[in-house]
């Protein structure tokens, strides 16, 4: 995959530790940006337009779910694929991130695999719906 066909992909999370694995483990194969915060995240939002944001749903000051929904309101970013990264996985905590209705979610305490396959899958899915009228 050239640099020119790369997909971008915005990392928000407040856990340095985990946006530097992210991001080292996401690098060979996507353009990555990255934010420590939901203000950072929006600010680079205002001036860019990625095609996935994998937002920490839980952030001190501005929630992923604050980001999320002010992008939501925006009609420059409200297209813009989310794929929330939680480290709750009772099911209460999983129900309030899928009511938002965003592009997907990953536990944080899955594989990097894992997480490389749920944005393979979402990007391979997206392409699907580009195909020259592929269902008729």
């Amino acid at each position: 995959m050239g640099t020119d066909e790369q997909k971008l992909i915005l990392l928000v999370d407040d856990d340095i530790m985990y946006l530097k694995m992210l991001h080292g483990a996401l690098m060979k194969y996507y353009k990555i940006a990255v934010a420590k915060n939901g203000d950072q995240a929006l600010a680079y939002l205002s001036k860019n337009k990625p095609d996935l944001v994998l937002l920490d749903y839980f952030m001190p000051v501005k929630s992923g779910r604050e980001v999320f929904e002010i992008m939501q309101s925006d009609p420059a970013t409200m297209d813009i694929p989310v794929i929330f990264l939680t480290g709750a996985n009772d099911s209460e905590s999983v129900m309030e991130v899928l009511k938002l209705k965003p592009a997907g979610y990953v536990l944080k305490s899955t594989s990097l695999k894992d997480i490389f396959d749920t944005i393979y899958n979402f990007f391979k899915k997206q392409n699907l719906y580009d195909e020259d009228d592929w269902f008729e």
